[in-house]
């Protein structure tokens, strides 16, 4: 199997399925977990030297960070449903959550030195954007853009409609280029409506020294080191992917594939 897709394991005691790390991604910066919480369940973490970004992806808790409690966050059934609620919690800080509901989070962290508050962002601070056209069309949930305060993190989740394409026209950013493109890394989180589906997703660089083509099933991690990251939901089947990127400066600028550039013209 490609090291570039990362399947779920069984939860463990703390409920996590997924632990990608820079050492076992073998990059710098993005860092990304994925826990399944029954009712009562409860977490603690400290953050260490990266900032973090708790995304309730389906379910209800209290959550807190530092020395506040912020209540009772979350709501939504699945991550297909809109109004995301997430968790800032700086570096150098301790995070905490007690699940009110079964629930599944998602823990996003890059490096960072503590410099901000510790925040809720609720959904009425969270961007919606539509991209694209025809069956390019997807939906954008920003959560973490960089006009936001953080100090790596940029966090977005986006919906793909059946039989649309998505990250397209192809586009990289893997190059520290500022203004033309920013380096970052990135993670591709991916569910499936109804689950039983996939996604293709293409990762490939213009020498094509790199150059995979993967089927990403439901709760599956694709790892973009590098290169163009295109990806596709099959008729029948709605894709949701949660994104995480971080790089040396805090900036999504882009560049697309030469070959495919002429839609978007």
């Amino acid at each position: 199997m490609s090291k570039l897709l990362v399947k779920p394991s069984k939860p463990d005691t703390n409920g996590r399925i997924h632990a990608i790390t820079p050492e076992s991604a073998g990059w710098t910066y993005v860092g990304f977990e994925v826990y399944q919480l029954k009712s009562g369940q409860s977490l603690k973490q400290q953050t260490g030297d990266r900032e973090a970004c708790i995304v309730m992806l389906s379910g209800c808790a209290r959550v807190g960070a530092g020395s506040r409690d912020f209540g009772v966050i979350g709501g939504r059934a699945s991550p297909f449903e809109p109004d995301p609620w997430s968790l800032y919690a700086p570096a150098r800080s301790e995070w905490s959550l007690e699940a009110e509901t079964d629930c599944e989070i998602a823990v996003c962290t890059a490096p960072a030195e503590g410099k901000l508050p510790a925040r809720i962002i609720p959904p009425d601070q969270v961007g919606q954007e539509t991209r694209g056209k025809g069956t390019n069309t997807r939906h954008v949930r920003n959560i973490l853009p960089e006009t936001e305060p953080a100090e790596s993190l940029l966090v977005v989740e986006v919906i793909t409609p059946s039989g649309h394409w998505s990250s397209y026209p192809p586009h990289k950013h893997d190059r520290d280029m500022l203004p033309h493109e920013s380096l970052l890394e990135e993670t591709y989180y991916h569910r499936l409506n109804p689950p039983a589906g996939f996604a293709l997703q293409r990762v490939y660089t213009d020498d094509r020294s790199l150059d995979e083509t993967l089927a990403a099933s439901n709760g599956d991690v694709v790892l973009v080191p590098k290169g163009y990251h295109p990806v596709g939901a099959p008729h029948g089947y709605e894709l949701y992917y949660l994104n995480v990127m971080a790089g040396p400066k805090r900036i999504w600028k882009f560049h697309n594939d030469p070959d495919h550039e002429w839609m978007v013209a």
